[in-house]
């Protein structure tokens, strides 16, 4: 027997032992596994990956389509120039952040530095227009009016610019037809942001940090039609950058063409008329103020009757949409933003605001009669009319005894929907309202579309004012405590209201319902509510949505969607009511408060209905309107602090009714020089590429004679408010 002591393995250690073969063996397991899952399982989807990490995307945006007129006038499309761009990412790499590179581009551009230096820096609270608010890996348009001079230096001296390119772009212009500006209906574009891009990653229609998108107008409502869809071309490269392949390529696809129901010949007689009107009203005398009239703003819009197609919207001040494209210059962009620039972005026939006078009459006439008062009743017409303490004058104090609801609307008369509007808030409860009142005056409003968005086709459309008794309740709550820190029993006019309003302010008072129903008070209404109201007394009551856009077209032309008129509602009256409206309207045009601004209309062949309209605005000089419709269109024109309806808006709008039935100034019609005698029906020609047959216009040439017998009749007739 040997004396070596036993070595063999102990219980304890053949445990351990044990152990740690099952550890290895499950890490060459699973490690096993991991490798198979990789190289087997999903080997195909890693190396689709590894391939591209060595492919290089080139993006080719799209070509923007083209916003038509509706005989396919070019309104926006895309002319190639010279862009002269900087890469922001390669600038910041360099120890001065670029600005070396971009002082000597500025010297070979005839730039300031500054100039381009404000070009390139990155939007943020902070930093005002203008400024970069794309991605910021985006190139950057430094100018869109390089010449070829300047490119070819940029690019023959590369290692002096880099980061710069100078490459032909296709960017967006605005031709303005024949002097058709229409800048507030069409828009302009800016580059897309980092924000913009992550919310619409998983929509239909993803952005690219190329993108230029629509920012207002047609360019934003129709976004997504016009813009297409950029192409993308993928190379793929070494680990050293050079090209070796080329993969596969997504084809630019080009964007669609908006055909629009506006006439670019229409539309410029508009703006004419419109910028005419507004500068002979500042040479009128205001005695109320003792001043001439300042005629700051105004709108006016051209429709069809029996569809809401827009034919012309001007809005008054403008700007030229060109500005935006390539980028805006901070003089630019005070001149469109600065507190003395009077907003020209505004759209003011969908988004100015303003009490309607007179001719907001057509709704209390109905709300009238469908509280029970007889259109061919009699009712008092003094010179003023009392409640209280307090008198409501007739507008030049002028009274014509008992007269119809007919004859009141062709004279403006204020006193009789004075004297309805009062009886009506006593059958409602005066000062201690019923539970449920009727307010017919109210309630009708509403029926006629105000207080709400007419749905036109365009962004950012204000929706006026019916000032009922959920609003003045509203209105008090929000304002009450205001009012009470104000308010003066004593004081002056305003600190006298506040202290009324902190009292009740609530209170719908007999005051309020008569200066209501004459359009006056805290109503507003805009434009192409009006017009939308007078197009539907028109065609017999149907409300329709205004619409500019009428067609897209796709970029072969094969496939063409129209847009369709659609209505929202129909205006509540019968139509014998509609008919006596329809009757005393004409009348109006033809011895009532517009005949002064009608002689020599061919009332038998082309019956005119029309209502004009003077409201006064407090602190503000009277706005001045003036609401029309023919059997074809319906026009209606505002002038802020502008004067009266007839006198300031009334020879305009006659002069663009002139223009489309080509009437000379005593009413002879000649056809030949008729812009649309009837409303445009059918869609322009389309070629079999795609392209659409686009007629030349010439820039409007007014009259520069107005009839001796026009003058003559103003002297003959009352009231021309």
């Amino acid at each position: 027997m040997s004396n070596i002591p036993e070595t063999g393995r102990t219980q304890r250690v053949r445990i351990r032992l044990v152990v740690i073969q099952v550890l290895v063996f499950s890490l060459l397991l699973t490690l096993g596994g991991r490798l198979w899952y990789l190289q087997i399982r999903n080997g195909q989807e890693y190396s689709d990956e590894a391939k591209n990490n060595h492919v290089q995307q080139v993006v080719q945006p799209a070509a923007r389509g083209s916003i038509l007129d509706a005989r396919g006038v070019p309104l926006a499309d895309n002319e190639t120039r010279l862009v002269v761009s900087a890469s922001r990412t390669e600038l910041m790499k360099m120890d001065d952040d670029g600005k070396a590179v971009l002082t000597r581009l500025a010297d070979v551009l005839d730039m300031k530095p500054k100039d381009v230096f404000d070009k390139v820096r990155l939007c943020d609270a902070k930093t005002p227009q203008p400024c970069w608010n794309g991605s910021p890996y985006q190139p950057i348009p430094v100018t869109d009016e390089a010449t070829t001079q300047q490119a070819l230096t940029i690019r023959e001296r590369a290692e002096d610019f880099p980061g710069i390119t100078a490459e032909p772009t296709a960017v967006r212009r605005y031709p303005a037809p024949g002097k058709a500006n229409t800048a507030q209906v069409l828009g302009y574009l800016s580059p897309v942001t980092d924000e913009e891009i992550t919310k619409a990653q998983d929509s239909e229609s993803p952005y690219l940090r190329s993108d230029m998108v629509g920012r207002s107008g047609l360019e934003r409502t129709y976004d997504k039609e016009l813009r297409g869809k950029a192409g993308v071309k993928r190379y793929e490269v070494d680990n050293l950058g050079r090209v070796i392949g080329q993969a596969k390529n997504d084809e630019a696809e080009a964007g669609s063409s908006v055909v629009t129901s506006i006439d670019a010949r229409v539309q410029a007689v508009a703006e004419y008329e419109l910028n005419d009107a507004m500068k002979k009203a500042r040479l009128e005398f205001d005695h109320n103020t003792g001043e001439n009239y300042k005629a700051d703003s105004g709108a006016v819009v051209v429709m069809e009757a029996k569809t809401g197609r827009v034919v012309a919207m001007a809005s008054l001040p403008n700007y030229d949409p060109n500005a935006w494209v390539g980028g805006i210059s901070a003089k630019d962009y005070a001149k469109l933003t600065g507190k003395k620039s009077n907003f020209p972005l505004l759209n003011r026939a969908i988004q100015g605001q303003a009490a309607p006078g007179s001719i907001f009459k057509v709704i209390s006439s109905t709300a009238a009669v469908n509280a029970g008062y007889p259109f061919d009743g009699h009712y008092p017409c003094p010179s003023s009319y009392s409640i209280g303490g307090q008198t409501f004058t007739n507008y030049e104090s002028q009274g014509y005894g008992d007269i119809t609801i007919g004859r009141a609307l062709e004279v403006s008369c204020d006193t009789v929907y004075y004297g309805l509007a009062h009886k009506e808030w006593l059958k409602d409860g005066g000062n201690h309202p019923k539970k449920n009142p009727k307010d017919w005056f109210y309630k009708t409003a509403h029926q006629f579309g105000l207080g709400k968005t007419t749905g036109i086709d365009l962004p950012n459309e204000v929706s006026g004012r019916v000032p009922d008794r959920e609003w003045k309740k509203n209105f008090a709550k929000a304002n009450h405590d205001a009012w009470c820190k104000q308010g003066k029993k004593d004081g002056t006019y305003v600190e006298q209201i506040a202290y009324e309003n902190c009292l009740e302010g609530d209170r719908m008072r007999a005051g309020d319902s008569v200066n209501y129903s004459i359009g006056q008070g805290d109503t507003l209404v805009t434009p192409i509510q009006m017009a939308t109201i007078y197009a539907a007394i028109s065609n017999g009551g149907t409300l329709y949505d205004p619409t500019v856009g009428k067609a897209i077209i796709s970029p072969d032309g094969k496939d063409v969607r129209m847009i369709e008129p659609t209505s929202h509602g129909k205006l509540p009256f019968d139509k014998k009511t509609r008919n006596q409206i329809d009757e005393a309207l004409a009348g109006v045009a033809t011895r009532g408060s517009a005949a002064w601004r009608f002689g020599g209309w061919p009332q038998d062949k082309i019956p005119m209905h029309a209502k004009t309209g003077t409201a006064e605005v407090y602190g503000k000089q009277t706005t001045s309107w003036f609401a029309t419709y023919t059997k074809d269109y319906s026009i209606v024109m505002t002038i802020s602090q502008g004067g009266t309806g007839s006198g300031a808006s009334g020879p305009a709008v006659r002069n663009i009714y002139n223009a489309l039935y080509g009437l000379d100034a005593t009413g002879k019609q000649d056809l030949k020089k008729a812009l649309l005698p009837t409303p445009q029906k059918g869609l322009p020609g389309i070629r079999t590429d795609g392209t659409i047959d686009a007629p030349t216009i010439k820039p409007y040439n007014p009259a520069s004679e107005k009839p001796a017998a026009e003058q003559t009749l103003a002297a003959l007739v009352g009231r021309r408010d």
